[in-house]
């Protein structure tokens, strides 16, 4: 009896998840009464309950998506009626979206990275390595450490340069699991620095020493292909029941100072301590050797259209906050006018929620970092983390678009910390 219960644990942990007739519903509390509803919802909130918050709680008249299985629904609807929350649906099958999410990739062929598809992390590390041997004089591949299960966590380092000492720009994307629009965004970043003629733009990158990690918790990524395509955390066994940590909420720096939770079943459980997951620990341990000459953090998530600023922990406006909000302003309207998204610019806990140990506060809090932001790329919640494929191209072009505002702008205002008269030295693409 004991060994027929584990094998049927070992299948429900391993069997593709389907998210056949899952609603997402867009919930909106009406008052404090509602609001505290659905904190006390998304508290008992886990991996084995039948429903999940795809965004946190956090005012009154802030939009929440709420995704729920189809034998819950019922239950869950009552509840928010009786609870004055407003509701909508905005998907009636999870699974369908899911499916037309990424429509070549599920041909089960090796895809190209030319960014009409979302890409398992072997065709991004093979592209990786690909781009290595093409530019050998500018890129070098980069492993600093293995993941709990035992992968190798790839980046390169890119340098037009290489031997002049120069200020670095560390670029991260999904250390969540699901959001597979950060990674598609930062591989095209890369590939446009090979490809970009204009001459101001060329001085930007040329001007800086770059690190780009377009997979930092490659464990819950493969998972989300794989197995779970709503997966957010790393994959460290905790229970019998339970996977992962938030590792975006296990860096050291504030560590469980609110917005994140003890409970290894959350979403949102930060480790048991600081750095506890290895994916976290080995990108700690990199940072600190590049951290001397860092001036930019630039990581990226999904969803929800902002440009959020330090910290996590509390809506006071420390550090260097004004100027870069104005810097991100100004980033933002350059960003509207390419397709016309438009973003929201400010500081984490007061733009959207409190959420203490990220990597980006850590940085900041560490090193004082001049520029440490953190992109919620596309959408506002129409299809959140299952944007379509076909959205891969206008997202990265816009974002492009924005970082380079930022670093000019910022290079105005600091001249010190960029080489203009750096030159080209590369033939492109």
């Amino acid at each position: 009896m004991k060994l027929l219960v584990l094998l049927t644990l070992s299948v429900l942990v391993t069997a593709k998840v389907s998210y056949r007739n899952y609603k997402l519903y867009k919930i909106i509390p009406k008052d404090e009464q509602a609001l505290q509803f659905l904190k006390n919802l998304e508290d008992s909130s886990t991996e084995l309950l039948r429903y999940q918050f795809w965004n946190e709680v956090t005012e009154v008249g802030n939009e929440v998506s709420l995704m729920v299985a189809p034998d819950t629904q019922n239950l869950i609807e009552a509840a928010l009626n009786e609870s004055n929350v407003a509701q909508s649906v905005i998907m009636n099958d999870v699974q369908e979206v899911i499916d037309q999410e990424n429509p070549k990739w599920r041909s089960g062929e090796a895809n190209p990275v030319d960014w009409t598809v979302y890409n398992t992390l072997e065709e991004i590390n093979n592209w990786l390595e690909q781009m290595v041997q093409e530019f050998p004089n500018q890129l070098e591949i980069l492993r600093p450490g293995k993941t709990g299960q035992g992968r190798d966590i790839v980046g390169v380092k890119l340098d037009f340069s290489p031997n002049v000492r120069k200020k670095t720009i560390f670029v991260e994307s999904n250390i969540h699991a699901r959001e597979w629009i950060t990674s598609a965004t930062t591989t095209y970043i890369l590939d446009q620095f090979f490809r970009i003629t204009d001459v101001e733009q060329r001085n930007i990158i040329e001007a800086y020493t770059w690190y780009f990690f377009p997979v930092m918790n490659p464990d819950g990524f493969v998972y989300s292909h794989e197995t779970n395509r709503m997966w957010r955390k790393t994959r460290t066994r905790y229970n019998i029941f339970c996977y992962g940590a938030d590792p975006n909420r296990n860096w050291g720096y504030q560590w469980m100072n609110g917005g994140a939770s003890q409970n290894p079943c959350s979403d949102i459980y930060a480790g048991p301590e600081p750095f506890s997951e290895p994916s976290v620990r080995v990108m700690k341990e990199f940072i600190e050797t590049i951290a001397e000459d860092m001036v930019a953090y630039l990581d990226f998530h999904s969803f929800s259209q902002m440009l959020l600023l330090p910290f996590g922990h509390t809506i006071d406006h420390l550090n260097n906050y004004d100027e870069m909000k104005e810097i991100g302003r100004i980033a933002m309207d350059e960003l509207e006018e390419v397709y016309g998204t438009d973003y929201v610019v400010g500081n984490v806990a007061e733009t959207i929620y409190i959420a203490a140990g990220s990597s980006m506060d850590w940085v900041k809090g560490e090193f004082n970092t001049s520029i440490a932001v953190t992109y919620e790329l596309r959408d506002k919640g129409s299809y959140g983390f299952l944007l379509p494929a076909d959205q891969i191209l206008p997202t990265a072009e816009e974002t492009l678009v924005s970082v380079f505002s930022i670093l000019r702008e910022y290079r105005i205002r600091h001249p010190e910390d960029g080489d203009e008269s750096t030159t080209s030295n590369v033939n492109l693409i």
